[in-house]
């Protein structure tokens, strides 16, 4: 009997990457990365994982909203796809809004907002079609907190949060759950990706115990894994160590990098 498909997006790295590889104990597996190798990379432990599950990656940058559609077209897949997770998203610098760099701001909301937006639509269509069916959009505390250096990045996880609301609200009365996932900090490539520096990403974790891409991953597959009649619409994760987005206990003398 064929299973049921979940898509990933940013499954190259981090919280996609060990979603899509938890995921694929129950749901057929769509990643979608910028990345091929690691996508290749990824369809192996998935099967090395469970042969039975089936893999379809695709190279695709989020952004590019015309070659997105194209991988929607004729889908194999497509009919029986009831996940959908939107993790794609970034952050670009932590400079103040009057020395910001403006194509780091078009960037994260093309990237965070914009992307998320367009594979939300284009899956739409399949996934009311379920007898039930879930998205589950990867938002930030920083939907909730702001803080300095962050204005734009939190404004469009506030807009993520937003769109997610009003999705559930707009579905209301279809088979399709909504839940925006929040994590607070996550030792992945994301800190590395902001700033372009391995040693700066690795002050952003010192002395403290982040989250890891796993935690965040088990978490998403807990909110799927409930009975159909729960809906976690939203759920908030700090790791132990950070109590606030500008509050975190930090050991004096412990290093990390990343």
């Amino acid at each position: 009997m064929s299973r049921p498909v979940a898509l990933v997006t940013g499954a190259t790295s981090g919280i996609g990457w060990q979603t899509a590889k938890l995921l694929g104990q129950k749901w057929d597996i769509v990643a979608i990365g910028r990345r091929t190798d690691r996508l290749k990379e990824l369809e192996q432990e998935l099967k090395e994982q469970n042969v039975s599950c089936r893999f379809w990656g695709h190279s695709v940058d989020i952004t590019d909203h015309k070659e997105l559609s194209r991988v929607f077209q004729d889908a194999e897949w497509a009919p029986k796809l009831s996940v959908l997770v939107n993790n794609a998203g970034l952050a670009l610098g932590r400079d103040p809004v009057d020395s910001a760099n403006w194509s780091d701001w078009q960037r994260m909301v093309d990237v965070n907002l914009l992307g998320l937006m367009k594979v939300t639509q284009l899956c739409l269509p399949f996934l009311t079609k379920q007898p039930s069916a879930d998205i589950v959009n990867v938002g930030s505390v920083a939907g909730r907190w702001t803080y300095p250096g962050g204005a734009v990045y939190c404004a469009t996880k506030f807009a993520v949060r937003a769109f997610s609301e009003g999705i559930r609200m707009d579905l209301l009365g279809n088979p399709v759950r909504v839940c925006n996932i929040e994590p607070g900090m996550v030792e992945t490539e994301f800190s590395q990706v902001r700033f372009g520096s391995e040693k700066l990403a690795g002050e952003v974790y010192r002395g403290m115990t982040a989250l890891t891409a796993k935690d965040v991953a088990e978490s998403i597959f807990w909110c799927l894994d409930r009975p159909k009649h729960v809906n976690i619409q939203e759920m908030v994760i700090y790791p132990t160590d950070q109590a606030s987005v500008t509050q975190v206990h930090r050991v004096k003398g412990e290093e990390k990098s990343l």
